[in-house]
C-alpha cells in the first residue's frame, strides 16, 4: 500500500515537472492604433486608466501578468479567462468589429458593471487595485451610455442592429 501511494506520488510529480515546460503563449498581441477604441471613441483619463487596471488584462492584446503565471496549470487558467475575455470584448480590437458589435460592446459593458459581473471576482480577489468602486463604475456607463446615444445619433439604426445571422438563439 505505501509503496502504491509513493509510487503515485512520484508519478504525479514527474506530471507536474513535465507540464511547467508546455506554456499557453503570452497575450502580448500587435497594438494596432486604428484598431483600438481610443482611435474611434474619446475616452476620459480617468476612465481609461479605470478600464486599463480593471479590465486590459483580459479584454485586450496586453496583459500584464503575474508571476504565477509562470506556473503550470495556473498559466492555462489564466490563458483560458484571457482568451475568454477578448472572445467577448477587445478593446485592442474594437475598430475592426462591424457598427453592431461596437454598438452591443457598449451596452455589454453598462450591463456587465450593474450586474456587478466584471471585473470578475476571482481576477479582483488577487487584483485589489482592479476592483472599481459605485463612482468609477457610474462614469464607465455614463460614459459608455453616452456613445451608445453617440453612435445612434450618427449611424442608421439598421447599422446598429445585430444581423439576422448573428441573432441568438430564443431560450424557452
Amino acid at each position: 500500500m505505501k509503496k502504491a501511494i509513493k509510487t503515485i506520488l512520484i508519478v504525479l510529480l514527474v506530471a507536474l515537472i513535465i507540464i511547467q515546460f508546455i506554456r499557453p503563449a503570452e497575450n502580448k498581441g500587435d497594438e494596432i492604433a486604428q484598431n483600438q477604441i481610443t482611435a474611434s471613441y474619446q475616452i476620459p483619463a480617468s476612465i481609461q486608466k479605470n478600464l486599463k487596471v480593471s479590465c486590459y488584462d483580459c479584454h485586450s492584446n496586453t496583459t500584464v501578468y503575474p508571476f504565477y503565471f509562470k506556473i503550470q496549470p495556473v498559466a492555462w487558467f489564466l490563458n483560458n479567462h484571457i482568451q475568454e475575455g477578448k472572445w467577448h470584448l477587445n478593446f485592442s480590437e474594437f475598430n475592426t468589429y462591424p457598427l453592431w458589435r461596437q454598438h452591443e460592446g457598449f451596452k455589454d459593458i453598462i450591463e456587465q458593471l450593474k450586474k456587478d459581473e466584471m471585473p470578475l471576482s476571482s481576477y479582483t480577489l488577487i487584483h485589489r487595485n482592479a476592483i472599481l468602486t459605485a463612482d468609477q463604475k457610474l462614469a464607465i456607463e455614463d460614459w459608455a451610455t453616452a456613445q451608445i446615444k453617440e453612435m445612434e445619433a450618427k449611424y442608421p439604426a439598421d447599422s446598429l442592429a445585430r444581423p439576422k445571422r448573428f441573432q441568438r438563439p430564443e431560450s424557452d
